[in-house]
């Protein structure tokens, strides 16, 4: 059980005194760029699918 005590002390320990946390302005640029990331990789996946998609209909109505 003692061990499980010092595994919370020093986790608690590293995560107040060890632990560089970002400041509001950095984590608000951080989620934007995040977010506009997310966006252009769906943009790109939507486009890639359209693309495949036409083709696959072209390619079976030739049968």
């Amino acid at each position: 059980m003692s061990k499980v005590k010092t595994y919370f002390q020093e986790s608690y320990e590293e995560l107040v005194h060890k632990t560089s946390w970002p400041t509001w302005s950095e984590l608000q640029k951080s989620a934007v760029l995040v977010a506009v990331a997310s966006i252009i990789i769906a943009l790109i996946i939507f486009a890639m699918d359209k693309v495949i998609s036409t083709a696959l209909e072209g390619f079976y109505n030739l049968f």
